[in-house]
C-alpha cells in the first residue's frame, strides 16, 4: 500500500496536473460546471510533493487533510506493528455519516458565492 501511494505521489509530482492533456477532466465539472469535493486534488498532491503547502491548501484543503490523515494512520500502524500490537480502525455508521456529510458540505460550500476560497 505504501509503495502504491508513494508511486502515485511520485507520478503526480513528475507529471504536472496544471498542464492540460495529462489527466482527464472531472466529469461532474465538465458536464455541470460544479466542482466536486475531489476537484483540485491532483493539483494539491502536486503542490504537496513540491513542498508548496499554501498552493496545496488552496487547490483542495480537504485533500491535504486526507493526505495528512493517511500519513498519521500509516505511522501509527507501523509503530503498533513493530511493537506487536494489532491496529484496527472501527468505523461505525456515525463515523461514515459524518465523513459523508463533511464531503457533501465541502462540495456544496465551495460552489456557493461565499465559498470562493475553497475553489481550486
Amino acid at each position: 500500500m505504501l509503495a502504491a501511494v508513494v508511486g502515485a505521489f511520485a507520478y503526480v509530482g513528475a507529471v504536472d496536473p496544471n498542464e492540460p492533456g495529462h489527466y482527464p477532466v472531472c466529469p461532474l465539472l465538465r458536464v455541470t460546471g460544479i466542482y466536486c469535493p475531489g476537484c483540485g486534488g491532483l493539483r494539491s498532491a502536486h503542490a504537496v510533493v513540491h513542498g508548496d503547502l499554501v498552493t496545496a491548501l488552496h487547490a483542495n484543503a480537504l485533500a491535504v487533510l486526507a493526505y495528512a490523515g493517511f500519513a498519521v494512520l500509516w505511522t501509527v500502524w507501523v509503530i503498533r506493528a513493530v511493537r506487536g500490537r494489532p491496529f484496527r480502525i472501527a468505523l461505525g455508521p456515525a463515523h461514515l455519516w459524518t465523513l459523508g456529510t463533511l464531503l457533501l458540505v465541502f462540495g456544496v460550500v465551495r460552489n456557493l458565492p461565499f465559498g470562493g476560497r475553497l475553489l481550486p
